[in-house]
């Protein structure tokens, strides 16, 4: 199968790329490069013969015409997004030009292009968006497929647009399309502005390690490579207007996630004297932030087959083992814009 990717140089989108050339599909990976983009995250598959490279924008639609014209995929897996919440609450214009009118303009270069090859019934288009599109949930229950949309955040009411855009395309134009909805990856390649990087990255520089309002708030974790196995698995075997919740069943507070972390860098990069968590700090909370989310991954489990490979502990060392031995990746990404400082503070 040869895979359109938005994103690829993204995070996810780079770690679906990885996995996609290991699975001998051929890749087309579309990227605008933007600040948390990094062609360093696909080095190891760039010269690979099933590999191409496009730099465009999924805003640009003479751009997505070409690429289409060129390359003609079997499928689409939209993963181009603003994803940071904190520089949502700065600029949420952004995020709906990107997320929501990127969204719309790929959905009409893929139709035309669906449209002209004949609408092939084995065509796919499939999202990749966010639990966050759910809402909060309170101490208990968890988002299923069926749970109703309450975005709290410009990130994730673009996001949540974003899947109702999608969803009235296959209604209304019958484009065969999936979607899938994933709780808060962590992994190798994580830009560092984000919570797990952040707590690695200052602990190895002795800074202070930031949480959020008193480190309550509960997420469930999601190693990035089991969430790219799960997306290739939807978009081979899911069912057409489906859409599939993708979790790690690791449930944490952020207090507790980052007490694991400092105990794994105390086995692993030990201080001369104390302990990591000892740079814990209590910072003022995020404007409107979400106290929990948690996932039911039953339908793609029992549908599909798939579960996560490993526990957040597990996935932890991992991240941890990667950062420790990628120093020179990381590095380069500190000085780009926004990096390293407090963003989300402004509403």
């Amino acid at each position: 199968m040869k895979l359109l990717v938005t994103g690829g140089a993204g995070f996810i989108g780079s770690a679906v790329v990885r996995r996609a050339i290991a699975q001998g599909h051929e890749v087309v990976n579309l990227d605008a490069l933007t600040y948390a983009a990094c062609l360093d995250n696909v080095a190891s598959v760039a010269g690979h013969p099933a590999y191409a490279f496009e730099h465009a924008d999924i805003r640009d639609r003479a751009a997505l015409d070409r690429v289409f014209s060129t390359h003609c995929p079997d499928a689409v897996m939209h993963l181009a997004a603003e994803s940071h919440v904190d520089r949502s609450i700065d600029g949420p214009g952004t995020f709906i030009d990107t997320n929501v009118m990127g969204t719309f303009h790929l959905l009409e270069a893929t139709r035309a292009y669906w449209t002209a090859a004949g609408k092939s019934d084995a065509f796919r288009f499939h999202h990749i968006s966010t639990d966050e599109v759910f809402g909060s949930l309170g101490p208990e229950g968890q988002f299923t497929e069926q749970s109703p949309y309450d975005p709290r955040s410009p990130y994730s009411a673009s996001k949540a647009g974003s899947d109702h855009l999608v969803r009235a395309w296959h209604e209304t134009y019958g484009m065969p399309v999936v979607l899938t909805n994933c709780s808060n990856n962590y992994g190798p390649y994580h830009f560092p502005e984000k919570l797990i990087p952040v707590v690695i990255l200052n602990a190895l520089a002795g800074k202070p390690l930031p949480i959020y309002g008193d480190g309550s708030n509960v997420r469930d974790w999601l190693y990035v490579e089991d969430h790219a196995e799960a997306l290739l698995l939807v978009i081979t075997r899911g069912a057409v207007g489906r859409s599939y919740n993708i979790g790690g069943e690791n449930e944490r507070t952020n207090l507790q996630l980052v007490q694991t972390l400092c105990a794994i860098l105390d086995r692993k990069r030990p201080l001369p004297k104390g302990t990591y968590a000892d740079l814990i700090q209590f910072v003022t909370d995020r404007p409107g932030h979400d106290a929990r989310y948690a996932i039911d991954p039953a339908r793609i489990r029992n549908e599909l087959g798939w579960r996560p490979s490993v526990t957040v502990e597990e996935g932890l060392e991992k991240t941890v083992d990667w950062y420790l031995a990628n120093e020179t990746w990381w590095r380069a990404l500190q000085d780009r814009q926004g990096v390293g400082q407090r963003l989300g503070v402004t509403a």
